[in-house]
Formats: structure tokens, sequence, C-alpha cells
């Protein structure tokens, strides 16, 4: 009876012993990344707006084009993967990423509320909000007063931070939401907008592609803004891959190889 009081209790304490060890071995497994995913199905899902050049553009083809896509793409290589590249908007950017994608590019500015929900890699460009507007009226708009003005018609695409941008710094000039943004530049040309305020590095492109507007003091923005991409929450395996990955791009010269087709 003894002894098999005895080997019931040696049973006891070896099973317990054996679900304790099951349960530090699970507690100290590090949790699923995102990197095994992408490994698994081979593909990298990248979430783009495909309306902000020199970033990302939606070609007439289906295709996409610029300077995140490119980096994309070098991403998803890097993984021994290939670029899937889904389609949304600024207003649907948050939903659609998370639901949808690995990571989000296409020129996406780091802010707070953003945060709150996804994590950043290091930023890739230090940028701000700067005036593009016709030439001929560049000395009417140098100052956020000059464009708060009832007679200022400001136009902005939807969305973004632009629009808050618009929306918190505009309150008394005509604010004008375009639900296109790659034919928004075309606005003012045509009289139809006076000015918009956006990346500095959008409005040295935009006055390159349509002659006769001109980007006002984008060396001077009106704020201080980084460029960066999306990636999961909680993800710090994944961020930090694309963090080293960026880093050694930015190092080698491979992203200013990238950037200067797009912008030269």
């Amino acid at each position: 009876m003894r002894k098999a009081t005895l080997a019931c209790l040696l049973s006891l304490a070896c099973s317990g012993t054996a679900l304790a060890d099951a349960t530090a071995d699970s507690a100290a497994a590090p949790p699923a990344s995102r990197l095994d995913a992408i490994a698994a199905r081979t593909t990298l899902r990248v979430c783009t707006t495909g309306d902000y050049k020199p970033y990302s553009f939606l070609k007439p083809d289906g295709t996409f084009e610029g300077i995140d896509i490119d980096m994309a793409e070098s991403l998803a290589k890097s993984l021994g993967a290939k670029a899937e590249f889904v389609k949304t908007t600024w207003s649907n950017l948050m939903k659609d990423f998370i639901a949808k994608c690995d990571i989000a590019v296409g020129g996406v500015s780091t802010t707070l509320e953003r945060q709150k929900h996804v994590f950043f890699t290091e930023p890739y460009m230090i940028d701000g909000k700067t005036p593009i507007a016709r030439c001929a009226d560049a000395d009417k708009y140098q100052t956020v007063a000059q464009i708060d003005q009832s007679s200022t018609r400001v136009i902005v695409n939807p969305g973004g931070t632009n629009e808050r941008f618009a929306k918190q710094y505009f309150p008394h000039a005509t604010v004008t939401v375009y639900p296109d943004n790659v034919t928004i530049f075309k606005q003012i040309l045509a009289g139809k907008a006076d000015v918009m305020v956006t990346d500095a590095s959008e409005t040295l492109l935009q006055q390159k592609l349509n002659p006769g507007l001109c980007s006002i003091h984008p060396d001077k923005p009106f704020q201080y803004g980084e460029k960066a991409y999306m990636v999961p929450r909680g993800d710090v395996a994944f961020q930090q891959y694309v963090d080293q990955w960026l880093h050694l791009a930015r190092a080698t010269g491979e992203f200013q190889g990238i950037s200067d087709k797009w912008l030269k």
C-alpha cells in the first residue's frame, strides 16, 4: 500500500515538474513574427496609396512606381519574397494596413496618432509642410498668417496630414478637399485654387512637373516632419529587421541611388 502511494506521489510530482517545464518553455519561446509569415508565403504585402509622387504612384497600367516602391521591392528581395502591393487611400490607410499588410509605404508621415496603432521604422527622410502656389503669387503665401485669410482658397487632399494641417492652421481661409492627389496641383495652375500646403519634398517635384507652380521656402517648412515606414505594432523582430535593412540601404548608397532616380 505504501509502495503504491509513493509511486502515485512520485508520478504526480513528475507530471507537475513536466508541466512546469513545458510552461516555462512556452513562456520563454518568442512570439511568432511577421518574418515567419512572409517567409512561408514568399510575399511581402505592401499597403500604398499610389497618389503621392515621388514616393508612390499608380500608373494607368495598374503597376506602381516611385522611391518607396523600389525600396519595398528591395526589402522583399532581402526576405526572399516578392512585393505584393495593396492599393489604399489616406483615409483608409490605417484600417487597410492592420487588416491586409505587412508594411505601409509611400511618403507616410510619422504622427503620434498613428503611433498609437502601429510601429514606425527609423525615419528615412526629414520633411515638413510648405506651400506651393502659382509663381506669380509666391510672395503672397510666405507665412501661415498670409495664407489664413478669407480671400485665400486652400486646396488639400483628403484623409492625411495635409488636411489636418489645413484645418488646424487655416480656419479663416476657404479650405477645399479635392479627392485626387494626382491632379490636385493642376487645380492651382487652372486658377481654381490658390495654394496647397504639403510636404516640401512633394512641392519640389511638383514644381518640376507643373511649370508655373513654385515651391515656397521648402528649406524652411512651417513645421518639422519625418517620413518612415509603418510596421505592425508589437512585432519587434520584424521592426528590427526592417530598421537594419533600411540602415544598410542608406549606408551603402542604395537608398540615395533610388532617391536620385526619382528626384533628379
